[in-house]
């Protein structure tokens, strides 16, 4: 298995390298460390002065990328790669292909709060178009990182897209011979606006879930409860070595994601990564 890190030299890339080698132990798998610069000009229409700058932003980028590699733990292979696209974005999403990569891992925007997650351009288009589950580190992970995830948590709703993302995160803790923890969230400002009964509807659904699980599953379930999505979201325990995964909104286009309100509201204030898996074509 293959995860593809989206790498910039800056602490943001440092969080995504974190990440990575969590994630790559746990699922024994390596890393392909990206770097993407624009894409260059064709030679023929190169002036002397244009070619000098492009052979010092490639060496400097290489140079990026030896530094990048010295942040990976020793037990985790990794590889590094100079990609060009006008789009980092779509740089990442090439290499996902060419290397048939499972995920991949950014870290959050430089100028969010400690610990919390901030998206910049790079996540934000890649949560429009990726077709692979992307990884999210909250802001200054690589503090800290813990040596292989605790366990996942998988955050369900009462919508289409339920029973993909169950499946995704069931195929993600055994691979990793991980607990998983289903989590439906009960917002009771949304109570009031749709009537009583949240929380029972949250508990069945997870009963139904649940049931529908492989024999033998390790599988815990919870409801939390908050007077918004946020303070439920807050209200949870959270430990190192913890990963969230949410699926994709009902919006996004099949095998594409897209963040819904609802993970969107979760990511304000969670303070472990976030794992967000694609639409299935099937969830119409």
């Amino acid at each position: 298995m293959r995860l593809i890190v989206g790498y910039q030299a800056t602490s943001s890339g440092a969080d995504g390298i974190a990440l990575g080698a969590t994630l790559a132990r746990s699922l024994q798998a390596s890393l392909d460390i990206c770097l993407v610069l624009p894409q260059e000009r064709p030679v023929p229409s190169k002036a002397p002065v244009e070619a000098a700058y492009d052979d010092i932003l490639i060496d400097q980028a290489t140079s990026w990328l030896d530094e990048a590699l010295k942040l990976v733990p020793e037990d985790v292979g990794a590889r590094t790669h100079l990609l060009f696209d006008e789009s980092f974005a779509q740089g990442l999403l090439d290499a996902v292909r060419e290397f048939d990569a499972y995920m991949i891992v950014v870290g959050a925007a430089g100028d969010g709060l400690l610990g919390r997650h901030s998206i910049g351009t790079v996540t934000s288009d890649l949560l429009h178009v990726a077709h692979v589950p992307l990884a999210l580190a909250p802001r200054g992970y690589r503090h800290s990182p813990p040596q292989r995830v605790r366990e996942i948590t998988c955050a369900i709703g009462n919508r289409p897209g339920a029973a993909e993302l169950v499946e995704a995160a069931t195929d993600l803790s055994a691979t990793a011979e991980l607990p998983l923890r289903l989590l439906s969230l009960v917002s009771a400002d949304e109570q009031s606006v749709r009537g009583p009964g949240g929380l029972a509807k949250a508990e069945d659904l997870l009963r139904t879930v649940q049931a529908e699980l492989p024999a033998g599953s390790d599988v815990q379930s919870m409801v939390a409860e908050g007077s918004g999505i946020e303070k439920a979201a807050s209200s949870l325990d959270w430990h190192d070595g913890d990963v969230l995964m949410v699926g994709s909104s009902r919006l996004a286009q099949p095998h594409r994601l897209f963040l819904g309100s609802v993970a969107a509201k979760m990511l304000r204030v969670v303070p472990v990564p976030m794992i967000v898996v694609p639409r299935e074509a099937g969830d119409e």
